[in-house]
């Protein structure tokens, strides 16, 4: 049963910075070449942040929200999937999500692209 575990979470003030962690069981980001990062705030639907796309040379995405300000990252391991985020405002107050697309496929922001998810972590801004 693969698990996908976020942390780092938390309340930060405005102009802030956060890093959120997201481990995997089973060596999943080793073995899955699409990651990535989505949000949901109250009452909004769950959208794409950040991915990392390792077919091949890896290369990013990110919503046009958060460029500039969120990086997305893994350890050279590839254990652990980071998202590093700066310069906080409270638009990006919500719970945000780990996922993996676990198929082939393309890889891409969409919530369609990714089929296994993590618990979420809260992040808070004021």
């Amino acid at each position: 049963h693969v698990q996908l575990v976020e942390s780092g979470g938390g309340l930060v003030q405005v102009g802030g910075s956060l890093r959120l962690s997201c481990a995997a069981s089973g060596n999943l980001f080793r073995r899955a070449s699409c990651m990535g990062w989505f949000r949901q705030a109250p009452g909004k639907e769950r959208e794409g942040v950040a991915l990392r796309d390792d077919y091949g040379t890896p290369t990013y995405a990110y919503a046009d929200s958060v460029k500039g300000r969120f990086t997305v990252s893994t350890d050279n391991a590839k254990n652990t999937l980071y998202l590093q985020m700066n310069n906080l405002n409270p638009e990006d107050s919500a719970m945000y999500y780990c996922a993996v697309r676990g198929s082939r496929g393309a890889c891409t922001l969409t919530l369609s692209a990714f089929d296994i998810w993590g618990q979420g972590t809260q992040v808070t801004v004021s």
